[in-house]
């Protein structure tokens, strides 16, 4: 047997190109399904249940997709609706599937399915022992549930089969796992499930694969008995052995495994041959099932940030960043606690140009054209977060490096210099939650689509 799956894109919204669907229609696929989220830029986006993308991108990217659905007469499933997948975000996406069905003119039959928890059911699953940790965070207690604004637990690729057996013609899943939801198909036709998981791994991010090395282009799989091949839709790019295999270095922790719902994903012994310039094909993947496990993600917006940025040509603390950082910390703390009387509030200094996204301090002696100071006053509430910003900012652009010098004054982009940033929205959860049926947790609704003359 064979199933054709078509991925037009790595997420909903970032953009594809439209010739690429005629392309792909003309290999006949069976399936179109594609990724629409994950935790990549944080947790913002399931505490509060928006999407990273906007309106405009998304309703474009359906637009097209489903169009091609009307010619094709083949499902669509989308994972991670949203950006995260949380009812809010699947409803989101939904109210654009809807319209851009009645704009097109046709009514597909809509599957929903809602995977966000209510605490209650967390903390009670979490007193039956069915709740573990994923490194790097230990226990999980009942108040670290309740600080979260919305939890949910990852899909596998059943409650799309139920969808699939439903009758779905279009499928908006809440938060599911990247490969199942373009495995999904496949295996419920019956095709080979470590070639699936394998495949849909690959597929995550389409074209990011290929040559083409973006997520915008797309790929077309096809899963066979044997394993699955895979070539980027658009002939100016290519699949290479090299670029299919190092895929799986991708945002897993081991490039030979890969855990999922229900199983591991053993890559092994595989075998990458070059069927063609631009096709490669993949044998001997193998699963490996294990009990059925979900994990959950929640998010909490309980702290609150202001931030201060200037920018510094100073030679004398250029010359020495990191003496500059610690100084200006400790100075900074000191302030704060004797302006506000309070200790309950974290600073953090950031060197853009020095080590900002490292964190860790440099040994090559290099010495900066010039450096952005980001100030980070994290607190309970957004007034005293304001309160200790404001409490240092004379001395976060007068301090000099060492006592004794003229007074230096750095460079503000912004007046007034604090600026309140709202909630600091952050993950409490990443746990796993064992269940009996990979339905437990997942609800699934239809929605009818009215089209009018």
């Amino acid at each position: 047997m064979s199933v054709k799956v078509y991925v037009p894109q790595g997420s909903l919204g970032v953009g594809l190109f439209p010739e690429e669907i005629d392309l792909a229609l003309e290999r006949r696929p069976d399936v179109m399904a594609l990724d629409a989220g994950s935790t990549d830029s944080g947790a913002a986006y399931l505490a509060k249940g928006v999407s990273k993308n906007d309106r405009g991108s998304v309703k474009r990217d359906l637009t097209l997709i489903m169009g091609a659905q009307q010619k094709a007469g083949i499902p669509i499933l989308i994972g991670t609706a949203g950006q995260a997948g949380g009812d809010l975000n699947v409803d989101w996406t939904r109210d654009v599937v809807v319209e851009v069905a009645q704009e097109l003119g046709y009514a597909p039959k809509i599957a929903l399915l809602y995977s966000e928890q209510t605490p209650t059911l967390v903390k009670q699953k979490l007193a039956d022992g069915k709740i573990s940790a994923l490194p790097p965070l230990g226990g999980l207690d009942d108040a670290t549930i309740d600080a979260c604004l919305h939890i949910v637990a990852l899909m596998g690729p059943e409650p799309y089969f139920a969808a699939l057996d439903a009758g779905a013609d279009i499928i908006i899943g809440g938060r599911s796992s990247d490969p199942a939801v373009i495995g999904a198909f496949p295996i419920w036709k019956g095709a080979p499930k470590a070639a699936c998981w394998h495949a849909g791994k690959i597929a995550e991010c389409a074209g990011q694969a290929t040559s083409a090395n973006t997520g915008q282009r797309g790929v077309f799989l096809e899963i066979h008995d044997d394993g699955f091949d895979i070539e980027p839709v658009h002939p100016d790019f290519v699949a290479t052995t090299e670029s299919i295999s190092a895929h799986l270095l991708y945002e897993n922790k081991n490039p030979w495994k890969l855990t999922e719902p229900g199983g591991e994903l053993d890559v092994t012994g595989c075998r990458y041959t070059q069927l063609t310039e631009r096709k490669v094909r993949v044998t001997g993947s193998a699963w490996s099932p294990q009990p059925y496990t979900m994990k959950l993600e929640g998010a909490s917006g309980r702290l609150y940030q202001t931030i201060m940025l200037v920018g510094i040509t100073d030679p004398d603390v250029l010359a020495d960043p990191q003496t500059f950082h610690d100084k200006m910390l400790q100075v900074l703390t000191d302030r704060a606690k004797s302006a506000t009387g309070v200790d309950d509030f974290h600073i953090s200094l950031r060197l853009y140009g020095w080590n900002a996204v490292s964190g860790m301090p440099r040994t090559d002696g290099a010495v900066p054209l010039e450096i952005g100071l980001l100030g980070v006053f994290t607190a309970a509430t957004q007034e005293l977060a304001n309160e200790v910003a404001k409490a240092c900012n004379p001395y976060f652009f007068h301090m000099p490096i060492r006592a004794g010098m003229e007074l230096p004054s750095y460079g503000w982009p912004f007046s007034p210099g604090d600026v309140p940033r709202g909630p600091a929205y952050q993950f409490e959860l990443n746990h796993i939650v064992s269940v009996d049926d990979p339905l437990e947790l997942v609800r699934m609704q239809f929605v009818e689509v009215g089209v009018y003359a």
